[in-house]
């Protein structure tokens, strides 16, 4: 294994190229703002979509419509790009002794030296904080749910360590928008969102299997578990399972959240909606190479658009 020694700029070995925090921050607030993978925005992407899916679905399903629904647009917005930094800096805490034996990860500000344990604590306080702040601004329903997202948050970090399945703990904490979003919507948790909940964490299973590949020899060197290392060249067989179950459970929060009220028209979008990202998942298995870090890194960026698509269709399908 490679010595541990940063970049010189403190650039992190994954990070978008010339992206705003290497190029636009102030120096000081870089090694923060690295902690919270701003300069690696589809984290974020991928924990907001969830919220909007929940959020969309929840307007079909009673037909609602108001100006609140864009503030809690809004606010998932701003939730997800906070928590989601403090959902990564303490995963960065946890794993700062795993982190340096990663090639891929021993640049992140933890193991490198640009912020210690204890700033990266207050850090993680900070902006949890203001986007409980956040939450405060919903019902009751959804800020209990909000409050209980913290535990999934907590046990991701620790689950490469006891189990194979390591990435269904992701998908638990990453697709928990989907339930929240609904319940700020309606006030209360329904059936349909909780099948939309087990879809986003197929999906999640299939996108992240794919990110995990990039690390699955020196995972397997310090005896990190995951699905990679569990499915390793049988992984295009089960993503076909992932894409399969991420697509019918879609359908079936879709069809629920539209029936009665919908239209023979808005139904024709609403199933048009998972039938389409199933068809860019499949684009991506086409083009996998699991032996390609850089070819799984480019795959599991465009997930952004693969969890775009069913928002295109849910939207037509609100005003038809």
């Amino acid at each position: 294994m490679q010595e541990n020694t940063p970049a010189p700029d403190g650039h992190v070995a994954d990070a978008v190229k010339n992206n705003w925090v290497d190029t636009w921050a102030p120096p000081w607030t870089r090694p923060y703002l690295r902690l919270s993978r701003a300069d690696r925005p589809i984290g974020t992407w991928l924990l907001l979509i969830p919220c909007w899916w929940g959020l969309m679905l929840a307007m079909l399903s009673d037909q609602q419509i108001g100006w609140y629904d864009l503030w809690i647009a809004i606010g998932c917005a701003a939730g997800a790009w906070l928590m989601r930094g403090a959902g990564c800096t303490w995963n960065d805490f946890t794993d700062r002794d795993i982190d340096a034996q990663v090639e891929r990860t021993r640049s992140r500000p933890i193991p490198s030296g640009q912020v210690s344990g204890k700033a990266a604590l207050v850090w993680m306080g900070i902006q949890a904080l203001i986007s409980f702040g956040i939450l405060l601004t919903f019902n009751a329903a959804a800020i209990k749910l909000g409050v209980l997202a913290l535990v999934p948050v907590a046990v991701y970090p620790f689950a490469k360590r006891f189990t194979w399945w390591p990435q269904v703990f992701l998908g638990l904490a990453f697709n928990w928008g989907a339930l929240l979003a609904w319940t700020a919507h309606t006030g209360r948790l329904e059936a349909p969102a909780v099948v939309l909940y087990l879809a986003g964490i197929a999906w999640t299973l299939f996108y992240d299997t794919i990110y995990a590949h990039q690390d699955i020899e020196d995972d397997a060197l310090i005896g990190v578990k995951s699905t990679a290392r569990l499915f390793a060249e049988k992984t295009p067989d089960w993503l076909r399972r992932f894409l399969a179950l991420t697509v019918g459970l879609m359908w079936i929060a879709v069809i629920f959240s539209a029936l009665p009220n919908a239209s023979a028209l808005t139904m024709v979008f609403i199933l048009a909606g998972p039938w389409a990202m199933g068809w860019h998942m499949a684009w991506q298995l086409r083009g996998l190479d699991i032996t390609d870090p850089a070819k799984c890194m480019q795959l599991f960026r465009v997930n952004r658009d693969t969890g775009m698509i069913p928002l295109f269709f849910f939207a037509i399908a609100l005003f038809v």
